[in-house]
């Protein structure tokens, strides 16, 4: 909807700056003479209103976007072991991302962006916490199986003896 808006507000901004074009060339061939001041002050009209528009239309956030990246953020979380690992993170993300939806669906833009970036950045510690624990966990059990080796290698050494 906002892009229909802006689109339409740019259209109508260079259709003001070619009404302006236009109305200067017709007073040159009409009349003969151009006042100077009419024409600059027209022009720098139609350029700012266009500089508005795109300006407008530039600036206006994507809390879709936002939101997508969000959910994306909550589901490689969920794979990743972090109901286990890191539940509540993980739920302050998804009730996060709950709350940026309704507030996208309500219109209020930035409240939507400010919410579903919360929830990436849980998410994100959630799937963080989880690959901390199955790093522990390997570490763990590495340092077990080198316990066994060291310990199958001094038996063999001491009957070796």
């Amino acid at each position: 909807m906002r892009s229909k808006r802006c689109f339409v507000a740019f259209a109508h901004a260079t259709l003001s700056c070619r009404d302006a074009a236009v109305e200067i060339n017709w007073t040159i061939t009409k009349e003969g003479s151009l006042n100077m001041d009419t024409k600059y002050i027209k022009a720098t009209l139609a350029l700012a209103a266009i500089a508005v528009s795109i300006a407008a239309c530039a600036s206006s956030p994507v809390p879709n976007e936002t939101i997508a990246v969000a959910k994306v953020a909550v589901q490689r979380a969920e794979q990743s072991g972090a109901p286990q690992a890191a539940p509540v993170e993980l739920a302050s993300a998804r009730e996060k991302l709950a709350r940026a939806e309704k507030a996208n669906a309500d219109h209020q833009v930035n409240p939507a962006i400010a919410l579903a970036d919360q929830a990436t950045i849980d998410a994100q510690v959630a799937e963080a916490m989880a690959q901390k624990q199955r790093a522990a966990k390997a570490a763990t059990e590495f340092d077990a199986s080198m316990l066994a080796l060291r310990q199958e290698s001094n038996r063999n050494s001491n009957q070796a003896q």
